[in-house]
């Protein structure tokens, strides 16, 4: 049976989970090409988040910098901020419905990214916080979701961090490429799951 919430104490407590697959940095759209294509070879649900340069300053914003697609282990990602906006081929995968894509708060993503005048029709999504509430969880941020389901904490001090940096660091892309991968184990887990109480 699952917890419906956790307790900060509790969550603190667990031990942290860290990527342990393979990392893809698309800089350019030549680069973007390539691993939208290894993702559509992959036949496989797809993991998706996005990232943005935090602002310190009231008023200040900026656009989403960084999208993060996950096949199996594998964590893409495509720095819009380098290729000046969001590439054809990424787009086409995002509006494919045949592709699905497990994302959290996906139409927050969206919204943001429409700052790049890119507008996107988002198909194939599955939103997580609409998921979990068929499970009877509470928790709608995807580091507690996934500490409720595998008693692991996925360390958010990355989160505010410069991603428009010319060079991101190990730990800002395992970061980046982790929050995808994390969204499809939590679809995979509430799946199996699904399918236990159904052949009860």
């Amino acid at each position: 049976m699952i917890s419906h919430k956790i307790e900060k104490e509790e969550f603190n407590q667990l031990p942290v989970v860290s990527h342990t697959g393979n990392i893809v940095v698309a800089n350019t759209e030549a680069e973007a090409e390539m691993a939208v294509q290894a993702m559509r070879d992959a036949h496989c649900v797809l993991g998706f988040d996005t990232e943005t340069r935090p602002a310190f300053v009231k008023g200040v914003t900026y656009k989403v910098c960084l999208v993060q697609l996950s096949a199996g282990k594998t964590g893409y990602l495509f720095r819009l901020n380098l290729m000046g906006g969001i590439p054809a081929c990424l787009k086409a995968l995002l509006e494919d419905p045949n592709v699905i894509k497990v994302g959290l708060s996906t139409v927050d993503d969206f919204r943001n990214l429409a700052k790049w005048e890119e507008e996107i029709e988002p198909r194939g999504f599955i939103e997580l916080q609409h998921l979990v509430k068929g499970y009877g969880i509470e928790e709608m941020s995807l580091s507690k979701i996934y500490a409720l389901l595998f008693k692991k904490r996925i360390s958010k001090r990355q989160r505010l961090t410069n991603w428009e940096a010319p060079h991101l660091t190990d730990k800002q892309m395992a970061y980046a490429a982790f929050d995808a991968v994390a969204c499809v184990e939590i679809y995979t887990e509430l799946t199996r799951m699904g399918q236990q109480i159904i052949n009860r």
